[in-house]
C-alpha cells in the first residue's frame, strides 16, 4: 500500500498537482520578474558604459536609469518619439536577446512546476506577457514628456505580445505544444513547415552573405565614417555598438536585395537591377551601401535558387508521390513568404522625417519573390530527386480471370490429345479375353535364331513361381531361413537309399 501511496505521489508530482500554492506563486513571479529586471540591468549597463567612455557627456545615474526605460521599450520594439520626430527602426540583435531570455526563463519554470500539458502552460505565459505589459505602460507614463514620448498603447501590447510569443516558444517541447500541434496536423503539412523554417534561416544567411561582401569590399569607407563620425574611444565604442545592434536589420535588407525586389533607405533604393543614389545615415554599417550599379550584381540571384534547391532536395523522400512532394514544397514556400514579412516589417520603419525616412523593403514584391524562388527550384528538385511511385501488383483475382480467359480450344484439344494417348495405351495391352494365338506372330526377320527367340522368351516372360527381384535400395535382404532335415520316408518313396 505504501508503495502505490508512493508511485501516485510521484506521478502527480511530476504532472504539477502536488506543487504547495505557495511554491507555485513563487515559481510564477520568479518567471515574470526575472527577465525584466535582467533585461532592464543589461540595458542600463550599456547605457553607463557609453556615457562614462564617451567624449564631452557628463555620467548620471539616475540619467542612466531615466534612460534606460525607453532604451528597453527599444529592445521590445516600441516605437518611440524624440524630439517630436519617429523614430522605428529599432536594432533588432537586443530583441534577440529578449526573446531568448524569456524563452529561457519560461522553459526553466514549466520545469520547476512540473507542466506536461499545454492546458497548464497558460497561466505562466499569462503571468509572464502581463508583467511585460505592466512594465511597458509604467514606463511610457513615466517617460512621456520631452524630449521624449512613447504611445502607452503600444507600449502595453508589443512587450506583452513578444513576451507571450518567446514564452510560448520556450514552453513548447515541456508542455507538449509540438507533439498537440503535430497530432492535429497532416504529416506532410509539418514536413513542409519544418522546411520552411530551413528556407527561412537560409535566405538570412544569404542576406548576410552579401551584407559581408559588400563590408568587405567597403572597409577604408567604414573606416573614415568612424573616424568622421564618433572621434575618440568612447564615442568609437558607441558607434560599434549601434552597428551591432543593427546588424539583423541590415541583414533583413540584404534578403530583400537578394530576393529581387531589393530595399530602400529614404530616397535610396537598391535593387540587382536597378539603382538609385542619394543620401544615407553616416554609420559604419551602411558603407555596404554601394555609390553606383554595378554589372555582376544579378549574380547574387543564384543565392536564392540555392536555398530553393536546399527546400527541395530535403523533402525529396517525403513521400512517395511526386504530387505531394509538390504540395508539401508549396507549403514550404508559403511560410518563407509570411516569414519575410514578419522580419521585414521588425527590420524597417520610421527614420524621422526627412530625407531617410522610411527604412524598408517592399514587403508584397518580396513575400512573392521569395515564395517564388522556394517553390520554382524546390519542387522541380523534390519531383526529380524523389523516388517514383512503383507500379500496383496485379491482383490475384485479375491474374485468375486472365487465365480463365484462354481460349477454350486450347483447353478442348489438351483433353482430346490426352484421351487419345489413353486409349492407344489401352489398344497396345492385350486384354484378360484375348488367346496367346490372337496375338500377332512375329514375322521371320524378326528374329534369325530360334534358339536365341526362345532365350528371349523365357527372359521376357517370367514363370510363374519366378518373382520379381527386388530392388537393393528398398527392400532389405531377407533373413536366411533354416534349413528343413530331410525326411526319410521321402527318400523311400523316392527309391533311394540313406
Amino acid at each position: 500500500m505504501d508503495l502505490l501511496t508512493t508511485r501516485m505521489r510521484s506521478a502527480g508530482s511530476a504532472a504539477g498537482e502536488d506543487v504547495p500554492r505557495g511554491g507555485r506563486v513563487r515559481a510564477l513571479l520568479a518567471a515574470a520578474v526575472w527577465p525584466l529586471v535582467t533585461g532592464y540591468a543589461v540595458v542600463a549597463a550599456l547605457f553607463a558604459l557609453v556615457t562614462a567612455i564617451a567624449t564631452r557627456s557628463e555620467f548620471s545615474a539616475l540619467g542612466v536609469l531615466l534612460a534606460a526605460g525607453p532604451g528597453w521599450l527599444g529592445a521590445y520594439q516600441v516605437p518611440v518619439q524624440i524630439e517630436g520626430e519617429p523614430l522605428g527602426v529599432l536594432p533588432l540583435l537586443p530583441t534577440v536577446g529578449v526573446c531568448l531570455l524569456v524563452a529561457r526563463t519560461a522553459a526553466s519554470a514549466a520545469q520547476r512546476l512540473g507542466l506536461t500539458e499545454p492546458v497548464r502552460a497558460v497561466p505562466l505565459i499569462s503571468v509572464m506577457a502581463g508583467a511585460h505589459a505592466m512594465l511597458g505602460l509604467a514606463i511610457s507614463l513615466l517617460s512621456n514628456g520631452e524630449p521624449l514620448s512613447v504611445e502607452p498603447l503600444s507600449a502595453f501590447l508589443v512587450p506583452g505580445l513578444v513576451a507571450a510569443v518567446s514564452a510560448a516558444v520556450g514552453v513548447a517541447r515541456h508542455c507538449g505544444f509540438t507533439e498537440t500541434v503535430s497530432r492535429h496536423l497532416d504529416p506532410l503539412a509539418v514536413h513542409g513547415l519544418r522546411a520552411g523554417a530551413l528556407g527561412l534561416l537560409a535566405l538570412l544567411t544569404a542576406g548576410s552573405f552579401a551584407l559581408l561582401v559588400g563590408m568587405a569590399l567597403s572597409v577604408p569607407t567604414a573606416n573614415s565614417l568612424f573616424a568622421n563620425n564618433a572621434p575618440g574611444a568612447g564615442s568609437a565604442a558607441g558607434m560599434l555598438l549601434l552597428s551591432l545592434g543593427y546588424v539583423p536589420n541590415a541583414a533583413v535588407l540584404a534578403l530583400g536585395f537578394v530576393t529581387g525586389p531589393g530595399f530602400s533607405i529614404g530616397s535610396v533604393s537598391v535593387s540587382p537591377y536597378a539603382f538609385t543614389g542619394g543620401p544615407v545615415p553616416g554609420v559604419p554599417l551602411l558603407a555596404a551601401m554601394p555609390e553606383a550599379q554595378a554589372s555582376w550584381w544579378p549574380v547574387f540571384v543564384l543565392l536564392p535558387v540555392a536555398v530553393g534547391a536546399l527546400v527541395g532536395w530535403s523533402l525529396r523522400r517525403c513521400h512517395e508521390n511526386p504530387v505531394a512532394r509538390l504540395r508539401t514544397v508549396g507549403v514550404a514556400g508559403a511560410l518563407v513568404g509570411f516569414g519575410t514579412v514578419v522580419v521585414g516589417t521588425l527590420a524597417g520603419g520610421r527614420l524621422g522625417s526627412g530625407v531617410f525616412d522610411p527604412v524598408a523593403i517592399p514587403l508584397g514584391l518580396v513575400s512573392i519573390a521569395a515564395f517564388v524562388w522556394i517553390a520554382v527550384p524546390g519542387g522541380l528538385v523534390a519531383w526529380f530527386a524523389g523516388p517514383r511511385p512503383e507500379p500496383e501488383p496485379v491482383a490475384v483475382e485479375e491474374q485468375v480471370e486472365e487465365a480463365g480467359d484462354e481460349p477454350a480450344e486450347e483447353a478442348e484439344d489438351s483433353a482430346e490429345t490426352e484421351a487419345e494417348r489413353s486409349d492407344e495405351a489401352v489398344e497396345e495391352e492385350p486384354g484378360e479375353d484375348e488367346e496367346p494365338g490372337d496375338a500377332e506372330e512375329p514375322e521371320d526377320d524378326d528374329f534369325d535364331d530360334p534358339d536365341e527367340a526362345a532365350e528371349v522368351d523365357q527372359v521376357a516372360e517370367p514363370g510363374p513361381e519366378s518373382e520379381p527381384e527386388p530392388e537393393p535400395d528398398k527392400v532389405k535382404d531377407p533373413e536366411p531361413e533354416p534349413e528343413e532335415e530331410p525326411d526319410p520316408g521321402d527318400d523311400e518313396a523316392s527309391g533311394k537309399r540313406p
